[in-house]
């Protein structure tokens, strides 16, 4: 049963290993390599630009987590934050947890002056609608390698 409890909190180095799982799991587009992971991981988590926030649970561990980064930008005339990974165990949807995520995010996102907080979802359009999102565009890539 999904512990609601979940605690959000900064990410530490030693989190790697309940973060691992998750991150394999979101991948559909690559297959993440540990060691690529390991070395973004170790660079990411003291980075003051970025927010790396786990949801840790008593009796589990890490059920979750959530990657953004704040970056300058001329058009919002100042930062923006982006969302580029949530992901919460299968096991525990809908207890919450990535909506305690998100709302931790806004929270860092506000406090650093960003104009907005922005994110690409292919699969949970309908979860960030209820958050008060709104479709803004289309996102493009081009892959290297």
């Amino acid at each position: 049963m999904p512990d609601h409890h979940a605690l959000i909190r900064a990410a530490r180095q030693e989190d790697n290993e309940g973060v691992w799982p998750l991150a394999r799991e979101f991948a559909t587009s690559f297959r993440p390599e540990r060691a690529a992971f390991d070395a973004a991981w170790a660079r990411l988590v003291d980075d003051p630009a970025t927010l790396l926030l786990v949801a840790d649970t008593a009796d589990r561990g890490i059920v979750g987590y959530l990657l953004g980064n704040r970056q300058l930008t001329f058009l919002a005339n100042g930062p923006v934050v982006r969302v580029e990974e949530l992901m919460v165990d299968a096991d525990d949807r809908r207890a919450g947890v990535g909506r305690r995520l998100m709302e931790h995010a806004e929270g860092w996102a506000r406090s650093g002056g960003a104009a907005y907080l922005a994110l690409a979802s292919r699969r949970a359009g309908p979860f960030y609608l209820a958050l008060g999102y709104q479709e803004s565009a289309v996102f493009y890539r081009k892959t290297f390698g």
